[in-house]
């Protein structure tokens, strides 16, 4: 896109932010977004990993645990 400028070749703060909200209506026009069926999929593969993550972290502790107390036991 072609800016105006004054005579001395620089444009001034209000043709700035002018130029500055075009540009940005531009890119937003170049988004893709997702469709509602993707958005659904990618929400349930980050779900299912959380649970995952949490189930695996969750029987680390609780082993961790378990061994801890019983070498507590043991030094008693």
């Amino acid at each position: 896109m072609a800016k105006k400028k004054n005579v001395d070749g620089k444009m001034n703060i209000f043709q700035k932010i002018c130029s500055f909200f075009i540009d940005c209506k531009n890119e937003l026009k170049k988004i893709v977004w997702p469709t509602v069926k993707s958005t659904f999929k990618n929400t349930g593969v980050v779900l299912s990993s959380i649970i995952i993550s949490a189930i695996f972290v969750g029987a680390l502790d609780f082993g961790l645990t378990k061994l801890l107390g019983t070498i507590m036991h043991i030094a008693n």
